[in-house]
């Protein structure tokens, strides 16, 4: 900790972390109360600062005023619905003014964590790492179900700023889209159980700032699609859980070129090739034993679920509901390759 700038009932909200190698000196700024650790934090910074500067104090009808400003079409409103999908999933069977069992029922992410806790068999002893944690139920869930600490990791800082809320404030406010550019500001409490073993950074899931083999468990519920590199995500899977723990991973293969070059896909192209395009048999094959050239060597599959449902809210009359592939996965011990396939 280089410095702390301000803090409110125990939580660092504003401050500084210094790296102690005389060969390094890098600071890293808590904004929020989330730290955020990225390797290249200019660039992070500068990509971000409309997120990162943006105002929470805005009454519902300056919000809705704002929005119709800056249009369908702008970063404000992409954001806002983001945040509206997501929170909506992470914490809507919460809120007291949702009109219960609908086609967009909350809690699809709940139901895919617990069944992929329920797939990777024995409780984990030691610390977990909750990768693209967006607005951070799952984090909770671990921790409810463990007792043990667990670091919700993502890059996307109004979903962090959301999980914070429920974390410190114990609070979820978001805007809850109805229809284009209408949207309804839905706040409510929440208390989780093991809250106090959570914590939330801004960190890049294919570059993590950690020692080797420092965790018990980590998951990964539908980020594979949504990094530059899947292949460095599963090396950095390998590289941080401890010999003989493993990791859940779940994804729906939802390629796009806004997130992940065509290059780096896991299938989703190559259809003349011998596997057509499909990813399931890419994945099967980069992992310990599957015969890839460029084979993860500190990760092996020991169980799946082919077609787990997720449903994905977009407004009222409109959701995604996609089928996800789900993987429980082993760390072998093995040093993991640092070349790209």
């Amino acid at each position: 900790m280089g410095s702390v700038l301000r803090e409110e009932n125990g939580t660092i909200r504003q401050g500084i972390l210094l790296c102690t190698n005389p060969r390094c000196q890098c600071e890293y700024p808590i904004i929020d109360g989330i730290p955020i650790i990225v390797a290249d934090l200019r660039t992070f910074i500068s990509q971000n600062i409309s997120a990162i500067a943006s105002r929470c104090d805005f009454t519902a009808e300056i919000e809705s005023l704002i929005g119709d400003c800056c249009g369908p079409g702008s970063d404000y409103n992409v954001r806002r619905q983001y945040l509206s999908t997501y929170a909506f999933d992470h914490y809507g069977d919460l809120d007291p003014l949702e009109p219960g069992l609908t086609p967009e029922a909350p809690g699809s992410i709940v139901n895919l964590a617990r069944k992929g806790l329920a797939l990777a068999g024995p409780p984990p002893q030691g610390p977990i790492l909750d990768l693209g944690c967006a607005a951070g139920r799952t984090s909770f869930e671990l921790a409810h179900a463990f007792g043990e600490m667990v670091l919700g990791i993502d890059l996307n800082l109004d979903m962090l700023r959301t999980a914070a809320g429920a974390l410190h404030e114990k609070s979820v406010s978001y805007p809850r889209r109805r229809v284009g550019m209408a949207y309804d500001r839905r706040g409510f409490p929440v208390d989780f159980p093991g809250a106090e073993q959570v914590d939330f950074w801004a960190c890049d899931a294919t570059a993590l700032p950690f020692a080797p083999g420092q965790f018990s468990l980590a998951t990964s519920f539908n980020l594979m699609d949504c990094v530059g590199s899947p292949y460095d995500h599963l090396l950095a899977l390998a590289k941080m859980l401890k010999p003989g723990t493993r990791a859940i991973l779940s994804t729906p293969y939802d390629w796009s070129v806004s997130a992940t070059p065509v290059e780096s896909w896991i299938g989703g192209h190559s259809q003349r090739s011998q596997n057509r395009g499909a990813s399931e048999p890419i994945l099967r094959s980069l992992l310990a034993g599957g015969g890839h050239p460029m084979a993860i060597e500190g990760l092996a599959l020991v169980a799946e679920v082919c077609d787990w449902p997720w449903s994905v809210r977009l407004h009222d009359r409109s959701r995604v509901q996609y089928s996800t592939h789900l993987a429980v996965v082993e760390a072998t011990g093995a040093l993991p390759a640092e070349t790209a396939p």
